[in-house]
């Protein structure tokens, strides 16, 4: 149990928070903050048999971020636990930290520390930076090897580096990317960074004045850690306690939770492509080369991986016409991002792949293993020397060798996922080939990914947190948690609290189903329908987004429109996401009419309040790519498992999307519009009557607006 005085602790902050904002107190928001507490009281207790894991749905409007981080620092201060907050955008962190924590620190006397934790790529290696600025032999016959990599500077970069040096010297920048006066291009910024396996750590020359290794220590004094979903994923990968502090002593706060399930099982996947694979490898080679040259390498060393390298070349070329064989005896190869691809049946490949899988795994084993050595010898000499012209030949070298052993594990791990069994009863992994075609070259991918995150983030997260909080606005379908019990592989402890937004969604909008005559099955005639609707819908300088399933269909109504509507519609085709909000909101503003036509990434994460979106248009019910390996293979195995796989995940999966999507129209409590669904199958068919009972309490208006044929 809470001990009184962090109970009083939470109550009084949230009084004077209240007061100082002249706000009144919502129901909602007291009973997510009562609950969260509730759930991390366990920790303060004998009985906590595993970590506290609570579940809050709660809705917009709701004041989550408030909620969430007023009723889990006090009991993490008690405990003297950690709060990790993960956001699943850096819009989101970022609103964390320059706007909400700030402004709890100023409304009331709760008195934490915070940080914002970010991946070394936001950090400048100095390391790096100095051979840069030096340059040397070595550094061009990397340049040589390496080019594409490593970026070689021109004239211009090197004035910005130069710069860059003189405001570390002089204390102005800490290496932070994101703080530097301007925007830095990628092409500028990548030959500055490193990976875990580029970094020589501690025993670098320069460690003392590390960017992000200052940055991790600090890390260790702050209260509250403000990170992502792929910073926290990526440190439980590598063990936990890497990058952020200790699992163990961490309570997660994981905000926009219904991204976790795919952002972990995107971290646990493998991929590799045959061709790329073979330059890579004979890129190596001539590093090896170097290595000798530089006495960084005995010659026996060499000669036994040489050969090694050898033997994989050799295999993959007999892997590259065993796969054409695969793939040119399949009648059913689909398309899918915009490649060739076959799906693996329940994630089976053929005997004979698996038996080369299972040789490759080997080989990428003790080449991994082998340059493995060859950088622990140069860490030693790291360690064991001082600045002379070998030791800084190390250094400049070591981040090379370390691209090759993430490239040699990236490979170890596809191999080793082809040539495993998956255990029966559980869920598979999802392996496919994907054949990418252009002028210059021709090349065969192979994938990997877990189906379900569940046994990962179980082993993982759930097992050696202290405990966790995962919140969203949507993260039920169909009004049970189910679905994201079995993605999340939630633990049965999980508390789950679903709290309705505080939004009058009768009063404010109108859900439309027009009379169409067809449904999506007919593309064409369903096209057309749209075609000739939106013109009549969206009139008088509209604000609006329409939201398309397809690409294709998106592109097609966009032609189809009149000649008149070419300067009214802004098209994801042709901005970036930021720059095409920016655009509608400057028109809008502007007072002229603005239209976004979008795909999936506009159903969520689009915040246009008030006068800037008056209605959302949506084409069809929102259900998944139908050949998407990952869904493609659960589906699957949820069959072979005796269950329907539309019902149990299809149908589930599709009204949670079109929550989401409606839920573009109203983000304050004085917002109104209209969302308009292109799609009668929600009217009638009868999972699509579950899917209508499952959205918010919209009024309704069914089939009084006829544009069937």
């Amino acid at each position: 149990m809470l001990a009184d005085e962090v109970k009083d602790g939470i109550q009084s902050a949230y009084r004077q928070l209240l007061d100082s904002r002249d706000l009144t107190p919502r129901y909602g928001q007291r009973q997510m903050i009562a609950e969260i507490a509730n759930s991390l009281s366990f920790l303060a207790g004998e009985e906590a048999a595993a970590p506290p894991i609570c579940v809050v749905e709660a809705g917009t409007g709701t004041g989550k971020t408030l909620a969430y981080l007023l009723s889990t620092i006090p009991v993490a201060q008690q405990l003297d636990y950690k709060v990790v907050v993960a956001t699943a955008t850096v819009a989101l962190q970022e609103q964390v930290v320059f706007k909400d924590i700030p402004e709890i620190l100023e409304g009331c006397d709760l008195n934490f520390s915070f940080k914002l934790a970010k991946g070394r790529g936001r950090y400048l290696c100095l390391s790096k930076l100095d051979m840069l600025l030096q340059g040397s032999d070595s550094l061009q016959a990397m340049m040589d090897l390496y080019g594409e990599e490593l970026e070689n500077p021109g004239t211009g970069d090197q004035a910005l580096y130069a710069e860059m040096l003189d405001k570390l010297s002089e204390g102005a920048w800490q290496g932070d990317r994101d703080d530097w006066k301007q925007p830095i291009s990628d092409a500028n910024w990548r030959p500055l960074t490193v990976d875990r396996y580029q970094c020589a750590g501690p025993k670098c020359s320069h460690f003392r004045n590390c960017c992000f290794y200052q940055a991790r220590d600090s890390l260790d004094k702050a209260d509250c850690i403000i990170s992502n979903h792929d910073l926290v994923l990526s440190d439980l990968a590598m063990g936990g306690g890497v990058i952020l502090p200790e699992p163990a002593k961490c309570i997660y706060i994981f905000d926009e939770a219904h991204h976790l399930p795919f952002k972990s099982n995107n971290h646990f996947s493998a991929f590799t492509r045959i061709k790329a694979t073979q330059g890579w490898l004979e890129r190596t080679q001539n590093l090896l080369q170097q290595l000798l040259k530089e006495d960084l390498l005995e010659t026996s060393q060499q000669e036994r991986l040489l050969k090694l390298i050898a033997e994989i070349r050799q295999s993959l070329e007999e892997g590259w016409l065993l796969l054409e064989q695969i793939l040119e005896s399949q009648e059913s190869v689909d398309s899918y991002e915009n490649r060739a691809q076959y799906t693996f049946e329940l994630g089976k490949v053929p005997a004979e792949l698996q038996s080369l899988a299972t040789d490759l795994a080997n080989r990428f084993s003790r080449l991994t293993a082998d340059l493995k050595d060859i950088a622990e010898n140069m860490r030693q000499v790291l360690e064991d020397g001082d600045s002379t012209p070998h030791t800084q030949l190390v250094e400049q070298w070591y981040p090379v060798l370390g691209t090759n052993i993430d490239r040699a594990e990236a490979n170890l791990g596809l191999w080793a996922s082809y040539a495993a069994s998956d255990e029966e009863g559980r869920a598979p992994y999802a392996r496919w080939l994907s054949f990418t075609e252009n002028d210059s070259a021709s090349d065969i991918g192979l994938s990997s990914s877990p189906v379900l995150a569940a046994e990962n983030l179980q082993e993982r997260l759930w097992q050696c947190c202290g405990g966790a909080v995962l919140t969203s606005a949507t993260l039920s379908a169909l009004g049970e948690f189910s679905m994201l019990t079995m993605r999340a592989g939630l633990p049965p402890h999980t508390h789950y609290l679903s709290i309705p937004s505080p939004f009058n969604f009768a009063e404010a909008a109108k859900l439309v189903i027009p009379k169409m005559g067809c449904d999506p099955s007919d593309p064409d005639r369903h096209t057309a329908g749209m075609i000739k609707a939106l013109p009549k819908l969206l009139k008088n300088k509209p604000a609006a987004l329409v939201l398309f399933s397809s690409r294709r269909q998106m592109q097609d109504v966009l032609q189809g429109l009149p000649q008149d509507w070419s300067g009214l519609v802004l098209c994801q085709n042709d901005y970036q996401k930021a720059q095409l909000l920016k655009y509608h909101r400057q028109r809008i503003d502007g007072g002229e009419g603005s239209v976004i036509f979008g795909l999936a990434s506009f159903a969520e994460g689009v915040d246009l309040p008030g006068a800037y979106c008056r209605h959302v248009l949506i084409a069809k019910i929102p259900f998944a790519v139908p050949n998407d390996p990952i869904e493609m293979t659960l589906s699957a195995w949820v069959e072979s498992q005796g269950m329907n796989a539309f019902m149990t995940l299809a149908v589930p999966d599709a009204a949670f999307r079109l929550v989401q999507a409606s839920g573009r129209l109203l983000r304050s409590e004085t917002d109104t519009g209209q969302i308009t669904l292109f799609d009668e199958r929600i009217v009638n068919r009868p999972y699509g009557k579950q899917i209508l009972d499952s959205m918010p309490p919209y009024s309704r208006e069914i089939f009084e607006l006829d544009i069937s044929d």
